[in-house]
């Protein structure tokens, strides 16, 4: 259930906030499923996910479409339309449900994940999926701009998970995080330090921006874009320990210590 639980809540991040400004939300491999493209497309956005292993994907087009020769070895025309038909409605019940709280995103996609295979509903949704990722495919492959864009947010993507992974270079023993409610408070506590981070990151690279801009030096704004606030050459993650040494001498090296008091007599 791991591909359902995180794209699911991918989603529920977008559809939760107040006023949604993006109609597009980029997900790396194991944040999508064929339903949740569905699911994403009902409530209003795209998913755009990097997959991979992309010579091995297939495209899929209606069942009776002619498919042209060039392509012909890379598309399949199985899609059964007249399925996705019978079952729109309860597809759209679904959305509404998600949209106005009365189910969440990750529950949606648990209770319609690769469990659910042979629920007509669960096989509509999927069939759906499959021609909204042929689109999604065909401007990946042909739009260039867009393909750069998307590898650039998903890139952004990774490297908060990095910053995290630096952050905390440990492990949560199962004493720290038996239940449900211990392993959320650990993951918003690592996220916490994350964001406090790229605060600061943010702040520090804003006032040189200010500096620069005061000396009439300005940065494009097409470049600032592609500065993101999650490196950590300026930041000492693990501190500054300073023992006063000379302070326990005698106690830590006594020898030493007697030494040198003789030889100074």
């Amino acid at each position: 259930m791991l591909n359902e639980r995180q794209a699911g809540a991918a989603i529920e991040g977008v559809v939760r906030q107040e006023k949604v400004e993006t109609t597009q939300l980029a997900v790396d491999t194991h944040g999508y499923t064929d339903f949740a493209m569905s699911l994403a497309r009902l409530l209003g956005f795209d998913l755009c996910p990097r997959l991979r292993e992309l010579n091995q994907r297939h495209l899929f087009v209606p069942r009776g479409v002619k498919v042209p020769g060039e392509i012909a070895a890379v598309c399949e025309a199985t899609i059964d339309t007249a399925l996705i038909e019978e079952h729109w409605d309860s597809l759209v019940h679904l959305a509404a449900s998600v949209i106005t709280g009365h189910a969440s995103a990750v529950t949606a996609l648990a209770r319609f994940g690769s469990a659910a295979r042979g629920d007509p509903i669960y096989d509509a949704g999927v069939q759906l999926g499959k021609l909204l990722r042929t689109a999604f495919l065909a401007d990946y492959f042909v739009n260039e701009a867009f393909r750069r864009e998307l590898r650039r947010v998903l890139n952004r993507g990774e490297a908060v998970n990095a910053l995290k992974r630096a952050i905390y270079t440990g492990r949560v023993v199962p004493a720290q995080a038996r239940r449900a409610d211990e392993m959320q408070a650990v993951a918003d506590a690592l996220s916490l330090l994350a964001n406090i981070v790229m605060a600061w990151n943010t702040a520090q690279m804003q006032a040189v921006l200010d500096r620069w801009a005061n000396r009439r030096q300005i940065v494009p704004p097409e470049l600032t874009g592609r500065i993101a606030p999650t490196r950590l050459e300026g930041i000492n993650l693990r501190g500054v320990f300073r023992f006063p040494l000379e302070r326990y001498a005698g106690q830590i090296l006594p020898s030493q210590t007697a030494a040198k008091t003789s030889a100074s007599g």
